[in-house]
């Protein structure tokens, strides 16, 4: 059996029974990112909605617990949000089932491998191996990419009903990460069309220029998909051409073994 962090999602509570200084202080961690790591408290302010007053208030709590730093104006989080992720990492049973699997499945090919899951929009990275190969620094756990330009991502979407995945594209903004990037939303249907037919996907420098990437859904003993794992390649080591010829069997040895244990 697996746990609750893969199985349906319960019914929505009531609203009396939430408590919104929780989902308000959790909003404030989740304004920092790659592109904005410190901010003012009228930044803070603008990404969450809340009141400049009310964003003041919990940077300063979070200064407080340890979680964010300040200097005159500016905050910026502190190592110790990494609890929280790591909480996940060591509690959920998918990254402990999955991390064993995907260290056989690096060193048996010589490259990097990983497993992700969809989280809102985004592909989540919770498991990964490098087998020594550092190919690209996405392909670590707590990672959040673009699911559509991902092979990871598009597997997920491709295990989602046709009108959720139209709904995803049209609320996303597709953007050119590199000169690769499938932009167009009506050939970006027809790739999840064709991973779901072909249940893989191999990505070719969409994301980052160097990377490609081939991925097979993840599933539980109910055949349900519940997260896709890849392995990922240089460029410059291997031709496109040859990467399901080479990678394939053992991602798909891997899948059943999987699935025997979910």
């Amino acid at each position: 059996m697996v746990d609750n962090d893969m199985s349906a999602e319960p019914a929505a509570p009531q609203v009396r029974d939430l408590i919104a200084g929780l989902d308000k202080g959790l909003q404030v961690i989740e304004a920092f990112d790659q592109e904005r790591s410190r901010l003012t408290i009228s930044e803070v302010a603008a990404r969450t909605g809340l009141t400049r007053a009310a964003a003041r208030r919990y940077l300063i709590t979070l200064v407080h617990l340890g979680y964010a730093r300040q200097h005159e104006k500016v905050f910026w989080l502190t190592p110790k949000v990494l609890r929280l992720g790591q909480s996940y990492l060591h509690s959920a049973r998918l990254p402990r089932i999955v991390q064993p699997l995907l260290y056989r499945l690096a060193f048996s090919l010589g490259e990097a491998a990983s497993a992700g899951v969809l989280e809102g929009d985004d592909l989540v990275c919770v498991a990964a191996v490098s087998a020594g190969r550092l190919v690209s620094g996405t392909l670590q756990p707590g990672t959040r990419v673009p699911a559509y330009c991902t092979a990871n991502g598009r597997v997920m979407l491709a295990s989602l009903p046709q009108e959720e995945v139209e709904a995803y594209l049209e609320r996303v903004a597709i953007e050119p990460l590199t000169e690769y990037t499938i932009v167009n939303k009506e050939r970006l249907l027809l790739e999840i069309a064709r991973t779901r037919s072909q249940g893989y996907a191999l990505v070719d420098q969409e994301l980052e220029l160097g990377l490609r990437t081939l991925s097979v859904p993840i599933r539980n003993f109910r055949g349900d998909t519940v997260a896709a794992m890849n392995v990922s390649l240089h460029a410059a080591r291997i031709p496109a051409g040859e990467i399901v010829e080479r990678c394939l069997p053992a991602l798909l040895k891997v899948q059943v073994e999987m699935a025997a244990l979910l």
